[in-house]
């Protein structure tokens, strides 16, 4: 029999649709594991290979736990709602529902022919009303509470308007907007509804406040901070700049020391753990304040109040910087330098926080003109402002001391400012080449600080400016609450509607709030969010009912809907506890079962969603645990961050022809016609000439002008032009696509159909085996590179199989590695030869003859006893591919297969006993032929769920050793020996071969050293 992938998938594929193979039960006397694959937003361009990586790993894993006897959740769904989709709608007036269904259905076309073990039942997507109603239900549970630090958990807000009611806020210990107001229980029974309302709002964990965002006018929206890259957007790359807006937010920043905390017990990579850390940025310091000089009343604050985790270097301020963005930046700066001030902070607000931290290099400043007081020793110091200092951490105003930190001394020395030294280093320093950094050493120049070490001058300067009011001891976080408004279309609506200006929730009855139908999806002309755009979209509360009897009593009241919506991470946020629950109406997942599924058990996705969508779930989890709606405060035990496959490019080599004209001459009409008809017949270099050229080989530069001059003589004479000595000033090399190449060699054919046939009268000038080489390197995969290579091509030259196995063969899964064709054919001829050994024939010599005969009667196996050789194999490879699966080392696991089938192959082995295991243990790597020889074997039921089979260590013992031979250390020959053998007895067996006394020549050995099962040494 032949193997027939294409039918063999298709039929199997079938299989497992039609019979829901892969359904996961709510409830079993197996035990439980569920893994994850971070869900794809569903773009237009489908899949390419890189895609499926972290997909085939765990479907590996998940189809391995079915051996093992689990209950596997292995879902898939989308994160449907997006800005590129809405987008294209901008651009086309199509609705982005109708391209996103339409992305779907590709994604799960393709997703199908790669065999995946998906529970197709539960697949979610974010932008369906049945999913996006939960989504804003836990945004008004968030909407209404509150963050009790003294029991360190979220309550519901009703908690604390009783206690406001009781006693006012004077005994609340919450995590709330700084400068909230004192009052008591009489002042709150006073307040109007609208100033419960605000001072409710200081306290929410959703809120309404002015924040600093990325705002990006082309796109009419605000963009999260891994939206912005190099000050403009991601997509389109439109300028984005700083701007104070009024925006939903939450007050993830209560959650900041439990999310470090929980990093504590996951088993999530090192690498990604630090990342949060650093998001997180948790630092121990104090506050203190310095006060304005002079001062004037204008300005609203006497003071800049600073963060700083060095109090011990206070003699060492020069100077206070400001972020761009500081409230007081306008206030503090004269009218000589307002211009200068001005035009700086315009530029500033154009670049993200994050480039502002990652920039080291450029530095930039400016002077305000004012000044404040040194706390201790009254000196006036300059207030300046510059881009490294950021609004959203500390204060957003830093005190400066240039010796003793990196960023401050750069921007001293650049702007001639002074660099106080305060601390005496534990070893030889220049402070004229950096800053002494270092929590080490004794101080100096420091007043009462003198003479003590760092850590004990930190304690004493914080005493101090605790004693003189001057600020208090504080932790900070660099952790900012996550803006949540979005000015989009697409996206979830906010459950949110104003009756006088107040915000308030929409009741659970009345969710979801729908998306409602648009003209455009554009902001409107006034600048409010495309859902402004929406007719008649207005909240109207249920008629009230009549105090008569009479039925209900109508009412004509309505009030405006909020008009931004939810950003992409709100849906993915709590994605995992859906997939538990689907299809609830009723709750967004049933307690019963999130206490089964619990936490993800394996987790796999991209590095890059490290501080977004990785924090956020974190945060939502433990809000939801804390609430008491889940059991759980982290979504995933155990992560794997899957690394990138990239693009590997090819380039052709066009020779630009040289076309000189003398200066004196404006116009030649023939050489203007030689310039077109060169353009219009390219010629293309070979690139191990062009190569050799570069490494100014005679022999390839002569072989290049010749070949060149006879295309170009050729050219002239067909169009009936004088033939002309040209040559070529320059080498452009081009991308195109990567599938007319093979092994770096072109397919001409092909290559001239590229671009419409622009290249179709190509001319090349070939290596001298008559082959084109082309040049390669590896980068992202790209459209624009041509070097995209979708899952579907490989699948249908090769099969999903080899595809599934290829991928994993590339290298470790958690690292980046380029795609490269030129080894999967290996793994496809593995699978040929896997297959080979399924029909055998009787004589053991060749492949049986399956003409005319029923498939299952084609196959040839025996029920024979395996030999100790063919034990060995097969157990040896059991052992190692679990070890591989357990360990996530899939790459290790193909070329152990490898090795396996050969050797099963030399022995001709067709054993039953033999072959079934193999069969199981590759049936995740490989799951549509495992399943076709398997029921070849005559099993009825899928190989899913057949038992893993377990390796016996008494088939790993060797019944003999081959033991290298050495003289004076040089080894000269090998003896095969039992491995049993006691050392006396190797000695007795070496020294009676003939071949160890012709080395001895006669001579007795003055030592013989042996060590069992590894070498014997002879010292003559």
């Amino acid at each position: 029999m032949e193997y027939n992938f294409t039918d063999i998938e298709k039929r199997w594929q079938n299989f497992w649709a039609t019979n829901k193979t892969f359904k996961a039960e709510d409830s079993s006397i197996k035990p439980k594991y569920y893994v994850l694959d971070m869900f794809p937003y569903p773009s237009g361009a489908g899949l390419h290979v890189g895609h499926p990586l972290g997909y085939i790993a765990s479907d590996i894993v998940a189809r391995y736990k079915r051996h093992k006897g689990f209950n596997v959740l292995h879902p898939m769904g989308y994160d449907s709602f997006g800005l590129p989709a809405e987008q294209y709608a901008i651009q086309t007036g199509q609705h982005p529902k109708i391209t996103t269904e339409e992305n779907i259905a590709r994604y799960r076309q393709q997703m199908d022919k790669i065999g995946f073990s998906f529970d197709w039942d539960r697949e979610v997507r974010t932008s369906n009303p049945d999913y996006y109603k939960w989504t804003q239900w836990i945004f008004i549970q968030i909407f209404n509470s509150w963050y009790n630090k003294t029991t360190d958990k979220a309550e519901n807000i009703s908690s604390l308007i009783k206690e406001f009611e009781a006693n006012g806020n004077a005994n609340v210990n919450a995590v709330c907007d700084e400068n909230v107001k004192s009052f008591t229980a009489e002042n709150w029974k006073a307040f109007s509804e609208k100033e419960k309302s605000d001072t409710l709002m200081a306290y929410r964990l959703t809120y309404l406040g002015e924040a600093y965002v990325n705002w990006c006018p082309a796109l009419g929206t605000v963009l999260a901070n891994d939206e912005v890259k190099d000050g403009v957007s991601e997509r389109g790359g439109h300028p984005v700049e700083r701007k104070l807006m009024k925006q939903w937010s939450m007050r993830i920043t209560a959650y900041a020391q439990r999310l470090l905390d929980g990093l504590d017990t996951l088993d999530w990579t090192e690498s990604l753990k630090e990342s949060q850390r650093y998001w997180i940025g948790r630092s121990e310091g104090t506050s203190l304040r310095f006060k304005i000089q002079p001062f004037d009343s204008a300005q609203g604050t006497s003071f800049i109040e600073v963060f700083t985790t060095r109090p011990d270097t206070i003699f060492g301020v020069s100077f206070v910087t400001l972020a761009p963005e500081h409230e007081l930046v306008e206030a503090l700066t004269t009218a000589e330098n307002k211009k200068a001030v001005e035009d700086y902070v315009t530029v500033s607000k154009n670049r993200s926080e994050r480039e502002r931290q990652a920039d080291v290099t450029k530095i930039s400043g400016v002077f305000t003109g004012s000044y404040v007081e040194h706390p201790f020793t009254g000196k006036q110091i300059p207030i300046w402002v510059g881009d490294y200092v950021l609004a959203g951490y500390g204060t957003g105003a830093v005190m400066a001391v240039p010796a003793h930190d990196e960023r401050d001394f750069k921007f001293a020395n650049y702007f001639g400012l002074t660099l106080p030294q305060v601390i005496e280093p534990t070893k030889e320093h220049d402070f004229t080449k950096d800053a002494w950094g270092e929590k080490e050493g004794k101080l100096i120049n420091s007043d009462f600080l003198n003479g003590l070490d760092v850590k004990a001058a930190i304690k004493k300067a914080i005493e101090e400016i605790e004693n003189k009011k001057l600020g208090k001891k504080k932790i900070n976080f660099r952790l900012r609450d996550a803006v949540f408004g979005r000015q989009r279309y697409w996206g979830e609506p906010i459950p949110i509607y104003y009756k006088n200006d107040i915000p308030y929730a929409l009741q659970d009855s009345e969710l979801p709030l729908v998306l409602p139908e648009v003209d455009k999806y554009l902001p409107t002309e006034d600048g409010e969010p495309p859902l402004a755009r929406a007719k008649d979209w207005k909240y109207r509360p249920k008629p009230l009912s009549s105090s008569g009897g009479g039925g209900a009593k109508a009412t004509e009241e309505e009030y405006p809907y909020e008009h931004s919506t939810m950003p992409g991470w709100a849906g993915s946020s709590w994605y995992f506890l859906r997939y538990m629950d689907p299809h609830n109406g009723s709750v967004f997942a049933d307690k019963k079962l999130t206490e089964y599924w619990k936490q993800v058990d394996l987790y796999i996705g991209g590095s890059e969603h490290a501080t977004g969508h990785l924090l956020y779930v974190r945060f939502w989890t433990k809000f939801l645990n804390d609430l008491g709606h889940i059991a759980i405060d982290e979504p995933a035990k155990k992560l794997i961050n899957q690394g990138m496959i990239q693009g590997r490019s090819n380039f052709v080599y066009r020779a630009e022809p040289l076309i000189t004209r003398p200066p004196s001459e404006q116009h030649n009409p023939e050489k203007d016609e030689h310039e077109k008809l060169f353009k219009a017949n390219p010629i293309f270099i070979s690139k191990g000439l062009i190569d050799a050229k570069n490494k100014k080989d005679e022999k390839a530069i002569s072989y290049i002008n010749e070949k060149y001059q006879e295309i170009i003589e050729k050219l002239l004479k067909q169009n009936n032009y004088e033939v002309v000595n040209y040559t070529y000033n320059q080498i452009t090399p081009l991308n195109f696509d990567v599938n007319f190449v093979n092994n770096d060699i072109l397919d001409e054919s092909e290559f001239k159909k590229f671009k419409n046939g622009e290249y179709k009268n190509a001319s090349f000038i070939y290596e001298e085996n008559g082959d084109y080489i082309c040049g390669n390197e590896v980068e992202k995969m790209s459209k624009s590179k041509y070097n995209v290579v979708t899952p579907d091509d490989i699948g249908e030259k090769f099969g999903a199989d080899t595809l599934r196995l290829y991928e994993m063969f590339l290298g470790p899964l958690e690292q980046s590695k380029p795609w490269n064709t030129n080894g999967i054919t290996g793994v496809s001829g593995f699978l040929k030869k896997l297959w080979r050994l399924f029909f055998l024939s009787p004589a053991g010599g060749g492949v049986a003859n399956a003409t005319g005969e029923d498939a299952s009667t084609a196959i040839n196996i025996t029920e024979d006893a395996p030999t100790k050789a063919e034990l060995k194999t097969l157990h040896k490879m059991i052992k190692k591919i679990t070890e591989d699966i357990e360990r996530f080392s899939f790459n290790t696991s193909v070329s152990n297969f490898m090795i396996c089938v050969n050797e099963l192959g030399d022995l001709k082995c067709n054993k039953r006993a033999i072959l079934e295991p193999l069969l199981i243990c590759l049936s995740p790597y490989a799951p549509h032929i495992t399943e076709e020889l398997w029921s070849l074997l005559g099993h009825k039921e899928s190989i899913a769920f057949a038992n893993f089979p377990a390796h016996n260590e008494e088939y790993l013992v060797d019944d003999s050793f081959t033991y290298p031979i050495s003289f004076n250390g040089k080894m000269r020959l090998n003896i095969e020996l039992a491995a049993t053998l006691t050392v006396q007895e190797i000695e007795k067996e070496v020294m009676s071969r003939e071949d160890v006394q012709k080395y001895l020549e006669g001579k007795t050995p003055k030592k013989i050293i042996i060590v069992p099962k590894k070498i014997v040494n002879i010292v003559i």
